[in-house]
């Protein structure tokens, strides 16, 4: 067993649930620890499933988990004894409890399961509740309703004529798990795995287990299965849920029900990793953090709680935001007679292509009428409700009746792509999908959960083809009539501290994450981008991003999307804009980062009231990436009276510092992009960072310290959905958001952002963040924009410039980057070696740096990483 210290080998002999003596193999690291001088504070007993063994759970064995691992092989599976017997659930719970009673084994104990030998540790958490301290359970299942059918993966299995074929006479049900991991494993592990199984006796056990799987009412089984998914319901102890979500088996579907049976428990769902999480993913790691957190004598409590600490702040920290309902805005201006019929929301392309507007007194009772109807309907306080509609007013209607009724609204744009809307909307488990007819093609085309309503009303055989049970024309109808006959919309505002929201984080650094909101929290967050971008009824917005048009109304703003492609917000047109703002007279405006460029190639197009009308905008405001100060310059000879103003947020706190142009200019060349000062409410501090560019302790404010940005906001989101690690990591420093980003603050106490910390290049010279590297290689003319990388190991890292060119530059294709010509790499190197010190090995130029796909702005620098280390160690690299 490869990566296994062999003092961790044993074997045991214990009588069995039959009485007779069966020889056991387990993994334990009591003696190691001994050996170290640990005290143990518990045992981790980890039971494995089908096909594996107690290798499975070796990762357990490391220095910052003072657990002692007894990791068993079931009888039957790994180097445990082949008996000839058939054990069934039952059996299998009651021959390890008298193992564990052999073992001496004595509480606090925490059970570890994967796959079936998940429902085996239920059985003994339940059988042993005196000495069960907490439970941890990966990608298992602990029901299968009897009108529900096996995963198709199981059907096949369990098939009587394939069963014997696939499980025992040949090795194929262990290969096609092994095969299920992301990257494959490697060989040395593989032959770990398959060691055991060589033969088809000792593949036997992998056949009965199959067998043993109680999909029937009268199968032997059966009852063991309905009581241990009873029984789950009634641990109350700490409890964490790893979870890898391409799991063809055990997919979310099984997590939805194991969340339904256990609300407490912490959930992690490790993106793009299978079945055989523990050799995906680093779960270790965070059973590790989950212990210390928890389960570790230092713990401050141990309730069964979700938030590893309230990222909401105390008034030592920051002021409050006031209170206000989310949307109280909307039914406000609807009474006042001075707004009751202005415009609330202008679609400049409305479903018939002709523009239409919605006043605030048609939103208003738009709204009441949509929250009347899905109450009606079922939809209930908490339910979680995918929307998947084209910012607009339906959008708008649907959105503020869920907030209204306390519906947690999921909204996941389709800016980030098909695999990455799919990734959020399955992830966030959704109870009820409400969307237009493409949305509700691609989820049943993709088996997206949720009960569906579409926004129109569909034909009859596109309603039973697509799953359709309603539609939002069909519940706001019945609302209005239930409040025409004089019923009152019967909810009550929902509780300040309930869910909200999850608004989903534009993946360009991993996989995206929902940021879950509080309607607190939301309440806060409008107003702090209200008093940031000067919003009121007088002034609208246009949304040239288009997830900002449903800020709007909750400001009491009026607002307008440009004719433009939502999933490209970087090809918004100077002509489209332009319509747009004369809409709505003197607008504020906001754009993605990369539309400023197009909108300044594009001007040409405009004529003469396309000019008169983008001059009007009062104020022009990007974010999502740092602005360059002479694109703002640029785009004042567009809109002369306009503020130009660049925020800096993100999804988790959409505001927190703001700088106009006449900031910029007075903070003058630093390094970084200047963003400004901390916008009301909210405070900025730095995490110091050591050599190797890891944040270490230490929190300051002191100027011209780089590290890693952190924030302190009412309008802090309150956690990630189902990622409970990734959330604790975030919040490590008590009271803080940590953003991911690197920066400092100037001696005027402006932020400067450098880029990601996950990007800071690590060399021999020293750090340096990239944004130092991609500032002073755009200094060189023809250099449109470059992108830093790194190959090599930290400390000694090499670094790599990769630049679009003027002359180059194919908007939104990367292709395979080639080297720069000699006079071009040696001017880049001269101008990063002076303005940073840092040297260049290498300079290619490409048609386009790849971008997230929802900004189109931010540089995917570990792409461009991956892409120098493998050209640089002679591979094929092919294309970015």
């Amino acid at each position: 067993m490869p990566e296994v210290d062999p003092r961790l080998s044993r074997t045991l002999e214990v009588r069995d649930h039959a009485g007779e003596q069966r020889r056991w193999h387990l993994l334990d690291s009591g003696p190691l620890l001994a050996e170290r001088g640990i005290t143990p504070q518990g045992t981790l007993l980890a039971v494995h499933g089908n096909p594996t063994y107690s290798f499975l759970f070796r990762s357990l064995v490391r220095e910052d988990i003072p657990w002692r691992l007894i990791a068993v092989d079931q009888l039957e599976m790994g180097w445990s004894e082949r008996t000839g017997v058939t054990r069934r659930l039952q059996d299998r719970i009651t021959d390890l409890s008298l193992l564990t009673d052999a073992l001496s084994l004595r509480g606090p104990v925490v059970t570890v399961g994967h796959d079936w030998g998940g429902i085996v540790s239920v059985g003994w958490a339940l059988d042993n509740r005196h000495d069960l301290a907490g439970m941890i359970l990966t990608n298992t299942g602990i029901h299968q309703e009897l009108v529900e059918k096996l995963p198709k993966a199981l059907q096949l299995a369990t098939a009587p004529a394939f069963l014997p074929a696939s499980t025992s006479l040949t090795d194929g049900f262990l290969r096609t798990t092994l095969a299920l991991s992301r990257p494959p494993l490697p060989k040395e592990v593989q032959d770990a795995y398959l060691a055991p199984y060589r033969t088809r006796a000792r593949r036997k056990g992998i056949e009965q287990f199959v067998a043993d799987i109680p999909a029937d009412a009268d199968h032997p089984s059966r009852p063991a299965l309905e009581r241990l998914a009873e029984g789950i319901r009634h641990l109350e102890v700490p409890t964490l849920f790893a979870w890898g979500p391409k799991d063809i088996t055990f997919s979310d579907r099984y997590l939805r029900d194991l969340i339904e049976r256990v609300p407490h428990a912490d959930v992690h769902r490790f993106e793009k990793t299978s079945h055989l999480v523990w050799e995906d993913a680093d779960v270790a790691g965070l059973v590790s953090q989950w212990l210390r957190t928890r389960l570790s004598p230092s713990a401050a409590e141990l309730e069964p709680a979700r938030r590893i600490a309230s990222p909401r702040p105390v008034s030592s920290y920051a002021e409050p935001a006031p209170e206000r309902h989310v949307g109280e805005p909307i039914a406000r201006l609807a009474a006042d007679p001075a707004h009751a019929h202005r415009p609330a929301v202008v679609e400049m392309a409305g479903p018939d292509g002709e523009r239409r507007e919605i006043s605030w007194s048609l939103l208003n009772r738009r709204v009441d009428d949509i929250a009347a109807g899905l109450l009606g309907h079922g939809v209930r306080p908490g339910d979680r409700v995918s929307i998947l509609i084209t910012p607009g007013a339906d959008l708008t209607g649907v959105l503020y009746a869920c907030l209204r009724i306390g519906a947690v609204a999921v909204i996941a744009d389709a800016g980030l792509g098909i695999p990455g809307l799919t990734r959020a909307v399955i992830g966030s488990h959704p109870d009820w999908l409400i969307g237009i007819k493409t949305a509700l093609v691609g989820a049943r085309t993709m088996g997206w959960p949720g009960r569906r309503i579409s926004v129109e009303q569909l034909p009859t055989l596109d309603r039973a083809a697509l799953g359709v049970e309603t539609s939002i024309a069909q519940l706001a109808t019945s609302g209005s009539m239930m409040r025409d006959l004089g019923a009152p919309l019967a909810a009550d505002w929902p509780d300040a501290d309930a869910d909200a929201a999850i608004l989903f984080t534009s993946g360009s650094t991993g996989p995206a994450k929902g940021a879950v909101y509080t309607h607190r929290q939301m309440s806060a967050m409008f107003t702090a981008v209200g008093d940031t971008l000067q919003l009121d009824p007088e002034r609208g917005l246009v949304a040239g991003f288009a997830p900002f048009a449903l800020l709007g109304p909750a400001l009491g703003a009026p607002t307008v999307v440009p004719d433009m492609d939502i999933t490209r917000p970087g090809e918004l047109t100077a002509p489209a804009l332009a319509e747009a703002i004369a809409a709505l007279g003197e607008p504020a405006v906001f754009t993605a980062p990369a539309a400023l460029r197009n909108i300044l190639d594009t001007a040409a197009q405009l004529d003469e009231f396309g000019r008169g009308a983008i001059a009007s905008a009062a104020s022009f405001f990007s974010a999502g990436a740092p602005i360059p100060a002479h694109l703002l310059r640029e785009l004042k000879s567009l809109m002369p009276h306009a503020r130009a103003l660049t925020p800096y947020g993100m999804t988790e706190c959409l505001a927190v510092a703001a700088i106009d142009l006449e900031g910029i200019e007075a903070a003058g060349e630093g390094s970084g992009v200047c963003v400004g000062r901390p916008v009301p409410r909210a405070e900025i501090a730095i995490a110091v960072m050591d050599e190797d560019g890891r944040t270490s302790g230490e929190i300051t404010d002191d100027p011209d310290t780089t590290g890693e940005i952190l924030v302190r906001a009412p309008h802090v989101r309150d956690r990630y959905l189902m990622l409970w690690g990734t959330t604790h990591a975030s919040m490590r420093f008590e009271g803080w958001h940590a953003t991911g980003d690197v920066g400092h603050l100037d001696a005027e106490g402006r932020l400067w952002v450098e880029g990601r910390a996950d990007h800071v290049l690590a060399t021999a010279e020293g750090l340096f963040t990239p944004v130092q590297i991609e500032d002073a290689a755009e200094t060189v003319p023809t250099v449109r924009r470059a992108g830093a990388a790194v190959v090599g190991p930290r400390g000694t890292q090499q670094v790599v410039v990769i630049l679009e060119t003027e002359d180059g530059y194919r908007p939104g294709r990367p292709g395979k980057p080639r080297a720069a010509a000699t006079s071009l790499q040696e001017a880049v190197r001269r101008a990063v070696r002076e303005r940073s010190g840092a040297e260049v090995v290498a300079v290619f130029t490409t048609s386009a740096l790849p971008t997230d796909i929802r900004h189109n702005s931010k540089i995917d620098r570990a792409a461009l990483s991956r892409w120098a280390g493998r050209t640089l160690r002679g591979e094929k690299a092919g294309s970015l």
